[in-house]
């Protein structure tokens, strides 16, 4: 079974209640994925989503979190803390150590097949991919497929 490391915008857009039609497009696909797909792969997080969605007050929070309940979460350890470092000191990832350098890091660090995002400006963008893979080589590490809940809905999905 493939798995998919969960980053903090899909429990995020789940449930999200704007009106615009870019967001509820995203609503959308992202809970057409959670609700009829996710059961096809091990689902995984890491620490930093937890910690970024029990910050401050944001509506549905306590939903945001209980939709992570039974998914497995993943640490930091030296090995990520250095890859981080790296994704920083190369300009793959912004500088915000427990951000999208961190849960790239763990999505690598870990063999996942996908980190399953909205992010589309540092993650799930086509012109960094590159990049990304450039540095995971010459840390050792794996390679994830960066996507979005639109990217895993199958071929048979029509938007």
């Amino acid at each position: 079974m493939e798995t998919v490391y969960i980053e903090t915008t899909i429990p995020s857009l789940y449930f999200d209640e704007r009106t615009d039609a870019k967001t509820v497009a995203r609503r959308e696909w992202t809970r057409n994925w959670w609700d009829n797909h996710r059961q096809n792969y091990r689902l995984v997080t890491g620490a930093p989503v937890v910690e970024e969605l029990s910050r401050g007050e944001h509506l549905r929070k306590k939903e945001k979190l209980q939709l992570l309940r039974e998914v497995k979460i993943f640490r930091r350890n030296d090995a990520i803390a250095e890859a981080i470092e790296a994704y920083i000191e190369r300009y793959v990832m912004p500088r915000d150590p427990s951000g999208d350098a961190a849960h790239l890091a763990l999505a690598s660090f870990y063999k996942c097949d996908y980190l399953l995002t909205w992010n589309c400006v540092h993650l799930a963008n086509a012109n960094k991919f590159g990049h990304i893979r450039r540095v995971n080589v010459l840390l050792g590490l794996h390679v994830p497929q960066l996507v979005t809940p639109l990217g895993l809905l199958g071929e048979n999905y029509e938007t």
